[in-house]
Order: C-alpha cells, then structure tokens, then sequence
C-alpha cells in the first residue's frame, strides 16, 4: 500500500481510528475508565447524539442545515414527560415523535416552497420552538413517577447493551442500509451532490429535501424522547439543546460528511459520536470539568474543519490534471535541457 492510499485509508476512517486511539490511551492512563460499569455508561451517553446524528447527516448529505435540532430534542422530550400521566407512555411517544416530524415539514416546506435558506429556517424554528418548550412547560421541569419503561430501558439484555443501546444501533444500521443499499436511499447523495443531474435522471429534489427535514427532525424526536425517558423527566434549560446541537454537528462534520452535499456515511457519523463520547469520560476520569471537554471539543472540530478547507482547496487546484501524463514529460525535458 503506497503512501497517497494509507492517507486516504486515514481519511476515510478517521473517527474510528481516533475512536480505537482514544480506548488504548484512556485504558493504559485513565483511572477507571476500563471497567465494565463505564464503557455502558459511555454507550448510554452516546445514545441520544448517535440517533440525533442519523438524519442530521441526511440534511447534510443534501446540502443543508438544520439548527432546530436541539430545540426539537428539548419540546418532544418535554411532551412525552407531560403527555404520559393523562395518555400513557404510548401514545405519549407516537404523538412527541409526530410532533417532531411536523417541525422538519414546516422546515421543508418553508426551504422548497418559499425558497429561503435552510439556515434562515430552521434558526428561526430553533427560536419557535423553544418558545413553545418554554410555554408547555411552564419555564420549569417536568416529571414522571412510572419508572417502569426507565427501569426497562436501564437493563442490559446483553452485555454493555440496554434496551435504548440496541434500539439506537437499530437506527443507526438501518438508516445506513436505507441511505446506501436502496435506490430512494443513493438519490439523496444525487440530490445534493449534483441538482442538475438529479433533475435529468427524474428525482424530485423538493421532495427529497422536505423528506430530508423531516426524517432530521423524526430522528431529533426519537432521540428526545428516549433521553427524557430514561430520565423520567426533563428540564427547560438551554444548555441541554445547545450541547445536542453542537456536539452533533462536531461528529457529522468529523465523521466526513460535507456541508456541500453529495458525500457523508451515517456510520462514520457514529463512531465520531462514540469518539466524543469517549474523549469527555476519559477527560472526566482524570477529574477535568466540563469546560475542557468543550474546549478539547471545540479545537477537535477546528481541526478537523481546516483539514477539510485544505483537502477541498487541494482537489480544485488539482482538478483536470493528468499526473501520468506529467511523468512521461518529465524525462524528456530533462534530456532537451542537458542537449541543449
């Protein structure tokens, strides 16, 4: 394997590759990381950013934002915890879930039919609906006292794997099998990689972006109400939705997708959530406080943005250049060079 492919090879599988470094470190330095008490507590906390991860990635791949995610996570988990008393945990879910689905409707329709950015929308829906969080919940927290599905969701069935465990890889697996391995799945990467030939091969773009939004906000929903779930209650504070936004975008962007559209693996999305999830119990072992992990967080996401600056910069200039043809040039200027 030659130099140019082991770079590539790095490239290509660099959240699972740090995601494997860290384990090494943190095991061999970390006091108690590497015990089976914490690396369930490591899967537990990747769960609500790895199913929040899946359609933000899809938005990605299509070339879009959405910045209500976190603001999403925080009502829907909020409406199951204060719709369960009168309801029941079931009808409480679908409806939380539904109400998530609507949001990323309106987002769409707002981005194809008004055609407004999808930055300008879903900032403005961020700010909607975390008034709305605000006003069901009255500005406070809400609670539940049935711990019966929290009890469930909390016991492992296999090891390191609880229930909320296995039903977010069931996610994760099967949004990557529908994204790479269906026809409807490879039109999102054609929508928003190249518009125009999407258009000659017969897609409906406005369709594949309000699909887009809504699967984001589903996504966003889900994992919402699974977290406030296995709480047994939520809490209105803003920092819960601001940390969901940003650490997601950090795994989607570390994982490889790009905000251009056309390339991205939900996937490598996931193991970039389990390698920040990672990072911050390993700094947590060592008794560092959370601003580190914001800032480690933060100059992780910085990097990896200026790589991707420099790749992408690199590719244009690259662009239509035919390096054998260069090589078997090379030569021979040499030689009219010393002949002349």
């Amino acid at each position: 394997m030659n130099r140019a492919a082991i770079i590539k090879f790095i490239d290509e599988h660099r959240a699972a590759l740090i995601l494997a470094v860290l384990f090494a470190v943190f095991s061999a330095a970390a006091p108690n990381f590497m015990n089976t008490y914490n690396i369930m507590t490591i899967f537990q906390g990747a769960t609500l950013n790895a199913i929040v991860a899946v359609g933000f990635t899809v938005i990605f791949i299509l070339g879009q934002l959405d910045l209500s995610i976190g603001a999403v996570v925080m009502l829907c988990g909020m409406l199951v915890i204060g719709l369960q008393p009168s309801l029941g945990w079931a009808l409480a879910i679908i409806l939380a879930v539904l109400a998530g689905s609507f949001v990323g409707f309106i987002n769409g329709l707002l981005v194809v039919k008004a055609k407004i950015n999808s930055f300008i929308v879903t900032l403005g829906m961020m700010i909607v609906v975390t008034g709305l969080m605000h006003l069901y919940s009255g500005g406070g927290s809400l609670a539940v006292d049935d711990f019966t599905l929290v009890d469930w969701l909390d016991t492992p069935v296999l090891p390191f794997l609880t229930p909320q465990v296995i039903l977010t890889l069931a996610i994760v697996l099967g949004g990557s099998f529908l994204l790479r391995r269906t026809v409807a799945g490879r039109g999102f990467f054609l929508v928003g990689g190249n518009p125009e030939t999407a258009w000659l091969a017969g897609l409906n773009r406005d369709r594949y972006l309000i699909a887009g939004f809504i699967i984001c906000s589903t996504t966003a929903a889900i994992g919402g109400v699974t977290f406030a779930i296995r709480l047994s209650s939520m809490t209105s504070a803003a920092i819960l939705g601001t940390r969901t936004l940003m650490s997601v975008l950090s795994a989607v962007i570390i994982g490889g997708t790009l905000m251009s559209g056309g390339k991205g693996s939900i996937m490598k999305s996931f193991f970039a959530v389990l390698m920040l999830t990672t990072l911050f119990n390993g700094i947590g072992c060592f008794g560092l406080g959370f601003e580190v992990q914001i800032f480690v967080n933060g100059l992780i996401l910085a990097l990896v943005v200026l790589y991707e600056a420099y790749v992408i910069n690199r590719h244009n200039l690259m662009k239509g250049r035919r390096p054998e043809l260069v090589q078997g040039v090379a030569p021979q200027a040499k030689s009219l060079r010393e002949n002349s």
